[in-house]
This record gives C-alpha cells, sequence and structure tokens, in this order.
C-alpha cells in the first residue's frame, strides 16, 4: 500500500463489512477518538504500535495489527490508560468495548481494509 491518508472506508472481517475511519495525518492520529462519546464501527490508526485512553469518554477495544493486517493482539482499555508498545504491531484499530469480539476479531485473524474517500486521492485497499 503507498502513502495513507485520512478518510473513511470499510473493515473487512470475514464475511462481514464494518464501517471504517482512517487516521493517517499527525493531527488525525493525535486526536483519535478523544472528545468523542462513541463511534459506529471502527478507526484505523496507522503508523503506531501504541495508544492511550487519557481523556476518552469511554472504554474500547483496541487490535494491534501487523504490517499484512493480521491481529497481533485485541485488548480492552478503560479510560485513562496507557497501552504496551507492541514491537510487531503497524497499525491500530480502535472501537466500542466489546464491538471486535462481536465482529470475531482475535489474534491470528487478517483483515482487510477498503478506503477510497479521501479527497484527491483514488480508491485504495490494503
Amino acid at each position: 500500500m503507498g502513502k495513507w491518508a485520512d478518510g473513511t472506508g470499510t473493515l473487512a472481517v470475514a464475511a462481514r463489512e464494518i464501517p471504517l475511519e482512517v487516521a493517517a495525518s499527525y493531527r488525525a492520529r493525535r486526536r483519535g477518538l478523544l472528545g468523542r462519546d462513541g463511534i459506529t464501527g471502527a478507526l484505523l490508526i496507522v503508523r503506531t504500535n501504541s495508544v492511550h485512553t487519557f481523556g476518552m469518554r469511554f472504554p474500547i477495544d483496541v487490535a494491534y495489527l501487523d504490517g499484512s493486517f493480521t491481529v497481533r493482539s485485541v485488548v480492552t482499555m478503560r479510560p485513562g490508560r496507557l497501552g504496551m508498545i507492541r514491537p510487531r504491531g503497524r497499525h491500530v484499530l480502535e472501537a466500542e468495548a466489546g464491538a471486535m469480539a462481536g465482529w470475531g476479531l482475535k489474534p491470528g485473524v487478517r483483515v482487510r481494509v477498503s478506503y477510497g474517500q479521501v479527497t484527491g486521492a483514488p480508491n485504495r485497499e490494503a
């Protein structure tokens, strides 16, 4: 996959498609889910291997993905926590707590990310 950009798309887990937001810019990655009361679907934060929940309003599920979009680990984090650094992690998925179990997301599962609603960019898939 080439250069990432902020945008929206879908996350494919097995036969399910989940709405997805992509945070690629420094500003979008830094903000993440801060200041929100929830999220429909998931947020993909690219080029990171750790997250925090300081300032969050709700607990979240966090899936650490490697470079091939295979889930390395999934944890639930309450607000005010600092996640461990995952050395082999390349990207992070965030969703409301409990959502990932319902999607069947667990270590070893490979996900597909499709996005294209990016200003001035063609459709992309990873």
